[in-house]
């Protein structure tokens, strides 16, 4: 079951960032306006972390997007540089750790 977890986070990463096509339907582009928020992205993204997908492979994957020539055609379309630093903001190597007033700690 992790795996699906791992393959539904890559999938949920490539579609954000590559966006929407230039020639996308009225019912991608209503899709896309109700599911392809960063506020979704991050919500279906954590689902996959809490079944057994770590920090480190979401920002793995992430620099894998930015760096090898088989992920171009992601990173070709306009904004989608922009929506992958804005991914990569979101997800760091190594979690935030935080300890509150009554010494539980949380990850921001």
């Amino acid at each position: 079951m992790r795996d699906w977890h791992i393959k539904h986070m890559e999938q949920t990463l490539i579609r954000f960032v590559r966006g929407l096509s230039e020639n996308a339907s009225r019912w991608e582009v209503k899709l896309n306006n109700k599911y392809g928020k960063i506020g979704k992205v991050r919500k279906r993204v954590d689902y996959d972390i809490k079944h057994g997908v770590t920090n480190v492979e979401v920002f793995t994957f992430l620099e894998l997007i930015r760096t090898e020539s088989i992920y171009h055609d992601i990173r070709s379309p306009e904004g989608s540089m922009d929506r992958l630093n804005e991914l990569q903001s979101c997800y760091k190597e190594t979690p935030q750790l935080y300890n509150n007033y009554n010494n539980v700690v949380t990850r921001y």
